[in-house]
């Protein structure tokens, strides 16, 4: 991996090169799916019918869109036992996980008769697309189903692609099953996206989609925000290691490969204050590429978005992984805890030398889907808030209004809004 002295100029380069894999700057592709979305808005499941054969190479009326239960049957006899027991243990955590972020109704009543409170309730229907063919991931159907499901949403719908054969994978549909959801549609694409955001006569409209996806998938999202909402339009893959001279340089490369083997624009970045720390890293990283199965996509990683940065101080340290704001932040110091107190910008972080980031893609319980290509500045994890809706309560008594009355007029009539002001005085006109 090529080693770098960190610097304001090498940082600002890293940037710009990581923000250039962003979806929005695919913008070659936007016209192919605006096509596709509105011919299925305008045709339904006659054009998901067309595009599930001119893309996924599969014919079937609309009739066979919907995965059955013999399927699922099928699919649970076609899966090693062993993988389906770890299914259920890692949706056990994820679910005992975030059930810790269950929110509550809440009411607060005064004195003067004035009621205020927020409402939770769950989303109706919720929509998860899941990748297939080579990119089919079981644990990320478990972190977009159990959340919804957490957050008590009554119609949970999946939109993944089948093959050629017909089939959607086997893994894809057991982890499904286990997490609960409540039907599966073999379709895929930006058509998937948008029969969930739109609504065919087969497929429901729903209120949210989550999912990853390709930039088909991810422009297709995009572009039908608003008519529902989504998660994030995601980018590749990151990981970004911050380590001192502590740090086990084995451990290091291997948890910066296991990101890099995602695909060309994942990137698997390293600052550290150790010069020696970096070129082991480095020699460590060559050694593990002659041995991985999947050393031709790492390799184009890293010449693309591979990096080891050398900084002269933590403190710069702290504020080049802050401004990179990156998906998934393993901190392996002396202290890894007193350095998370630096940390402002990271998807997911994990503290210290057994904690690595596939430990957080399968297990421990935290969401995977998180936020990329520096949207951690802003935006959160996957969880059980993406499947609710607050709404506000407002009650106040005659008593409480006439204390405040004339305030509200007040601030009405400045902002031009007679009515408004109206609205509030007409209730005490006789006074």
């Amino acid at each position: 991996m090529r080693i770098v002295k960190l610097s304001e100029e090498s940082q600002g380069e890293l940037i710009r090169s990581l923000l250039k894999r962003s979806p929005n700057n695919y913008s070659e592709y936007e016209s192919v799916v605006n096509e596709i979305i509105l011919d299925v808005r305008d045709r339904g499941d006659e054009a998901i019918v067309e595009l599930n054969r001119k893309y996924d190479k599969w014919d079937a009326g609309a009739d066979k869109l919907k995965v059955t239960d013999a399927e699922i049957d099928e699919a649970y006899k076609a899966v090693d036992a062993d993988f389906i027991r770890v299914i259920r243990k890692a949706a056990d955590n994820i679910r005992e996980f975030h059930e810790k972020q269950i929110r509550n109704t809440w009411i607060d009543m005064k004195d003067d008769g004035s009621i205020l409170g927020q409402r939770i309730t769950p989303i109706a229907v919720s929509g998860v697309y899941v990748p297939g063919g080579k990119a089919a991931y079981p644990s990320s159907v478990l972190m977009n189903i159990v959340p919804a499901k957490v957050a008590g949403v009554g119609r949970i719908v999946m939109c993944t692609p089948a093959g050629a054969d017909a089939k959607v994978n086997p893994g894809t549909l057991v982890a499904a099953d286990i997490a609960g959801v409540n039907e599966i549609y073999k379709v895929g694409g930006a058509q998937a996206i948008a029969a969930m955001a739109h609504g065919t006569d087969t497929i429901p409209k729903v209120d949210k989609i989550t999912g990853p996806g390709n930039i088909f998938v991810a422009l297709a999202k995009k572009a039908c925000f608003g008519y529902v909402s989504i998660d994030s339009i995601a980018g590749p893959s990151e990981i970004l290691v911050l380590a001192d001279e502590t740090a086990n340089p084995r451990f290091v490369a291997a948890d910066l490969l296991s990101q890099a083997e995602h695909d060309e624009l994942a990137s698997a970045i390293l600052i550290t204050t150790s010069e020696k720390i970096a070129n082991e890293v480095s020699d460590q990283v060559d050694g593990f590429l002659k041995e991985l199965s999947r050393s031709s996509i790492i390799e184009k990683s890293l010449d693309n978005y591979g990096y080891i940065f050398v900084a002269e101080s933590m403190d710069d340290a702290y504020d080049a992984v802050n401004a990179v704001a990156s998906e998934h932040l393993e901190i392996i110091t002396k202290d890894p805890f007193e350095s998370m107190t630096h940390i402002k910008n990271a998807g997911a972080i994990f503290l210290g030398h057994y904690s690595s980031e596939p430990l957080g893609d399968y297990f421990a319980g935290p969401n995977h889907i998180l936020p990329t290509n520096g949207t951690a500045r802003f935006f959160s994890p996957l969880s059980v808030d993406d499947f609710i809706k607050k709404t506000s309560i407002i009650s106040y008594s005659e008593e409480a209004l006439r204390s405040v009355h004339k305030d509200i007029e007040l601030f009405a009539r400045n902002e031009g809004l007679t009515a408004h002001a109206n609205s509030i005085a007409v209730r005490f006109e006789n006074e």
